[in-house]
């Protein structure tokens, strides 16, 4: 394969590596795939990819590969990286321009060494004794600084012996791919910038659903904590549903989009109680606003008796003086009112208080 050819076959690998990066949802598979991306596209035997520490004061290791030695840290690896973070400055404060790593951020500068045993300016004690350790024969690097779109240093992406493809011999990373590295790291550096950024975002409308959930929680203790445990439950019966192997839910399955979708769904589920005034929210009973309304009804009924009570007594009155005395049937016909009444406000008073079914006859 001639030189051109390689070129774009690279380049195409380039748009294609752009393209997947800008889709991964995971930061440890994007950090992984960057730097997988970087070997392959430069044919690197290993690399090594850093993020800036939150302070800004030091590159911290995040993934780490060398194919010919089956290392592989950090990442979804598991392996922990217990490197200790690379310092920007000294102890007093000056730049820590004899790692090379550092130097390309502090000085935004992609630093390209054929050889790190001849290399002057640079420390490369760490490099040898790893070598004596394991056998191992550290000699180019192409190390280049990570910008996001504000232009600051994000992290240092650092590839180390550029291997021919057929021969596998190691040699020196070419300008051809220095540029494809350059333009990778740039690509990288806006996908994981945009990552996080997505990630901050959602982190950030994830706690003012919280925060809402808990205002609207305070308002009653009769249903305090009911937003907070439906999306435990909401997850917990989606994820049962999700391992089940036999049945009617055999095929349902999630993805991470799908949990993402139903956490927020189940947070957002009583959000409106927000605006809903706290008499409202906060009622024992189904007719309690400010007070429980049962009492108005009671006040109603006891108008009802006294009316009944009345009618008789008219009744009664009108009768006086006439032939026909019988007073006791206005009095049964009153005592029935009576209880009519008593029953019913009974059945009201249960009703107000009873649940959400009710028997067929009631």
């Amino acid at each position: 394969m001639d030189n051109a050819s390689d070129l774009f076959r690279r380049l195409e690998q380039l748009n294609a590596i752009g393209a997947a990066l800008s889709k991964e949802r995971d930061i440890n598979r994007l950090l992984e795939s960057i730097l997988i991306a970087a070997k392959t596209i430069t044919h690197a035997d290993g690399g090594t990819l850093y993020r800036m520490t939150e302070d800004g004061k030091a590159l911290r290791f995040e993934i780490l590969r060398t194919d010919s030695l089956n290392i592989a840290m950090g990442g979804t690896t598991g392996n922990a990286i217990n490197f200790p973070n690379l310092p920007l400055s000294n102890d007093k404060g000056e730049a820590n321009d004899s790692m090379v790593a550092a130097y390309a951020a502090i000085h935004d500068r992609t630093v390209n060494i054929a050889d790190a045993y001849t290399a002057a300016g640079f420390d490369f004690s760490g490099t040898r004794s790893f070598d004596g350790r394991t056998g191992y024969r550290s000699q180019s690097f192409l190390t280049v600084p990570m910008k996001n779109h504000e232009g600051e240093i994000i992290g240092v992406l650092q590839l180390i012996n550029a291997q021919d493809p057929q021969t596998q011999r190691v040699g020196p990373f070419s300008s051809a791919d220095q540029s494809l590295a350059e333009s990778l790291a740039s690509q990288a550096a806006i996908a994981l910038t945009n990552r996080l950024l997505i990630t901050q975002l959602e982190e950030l409308f994830e706690a003012f659903i919280n925060l809402i959930n808990l205002a609207i929680d305070e308002k009653s203790p009769y249903t305090g904590g009911h937003c907070q445990r439906v999306p435990v439950l909401t997850m917990m019966l989606a994820e049962g549903a999700d391992a089940t192997q036999e049945g009617p839910l055999a095929s349902f399955r999630m993805d991470e989009r799908d949990r993402y979708e139903l956490k927020i769904a189940g947070l957002l589920h009583d959000c409106g109680k927000v605006t809903t005034p706290v008499h409202v929210v906060d009622k024992a009973t189904k007719l309690h606003t400010l007070f429980d309304r049962i009492h108005l009804i009671d006040t109603r009924f006891e108008v009802l008796k006294r009316d009944a009570e009345i009618n008789a007594l008219r009744q009664q009155l009108a009768l006086r003086g006439t032939a026909d005395a019988g007073e006791e049937p206005i009095w049964r016909n009153y005592l029935d009112q009576v209880r009519v009444l008593d029953e019913e406000r009974e059945f009201l008073r249960k009703a107000n208080v009873g649940g959400e079914a009710m028997k067929q006859a009631h």
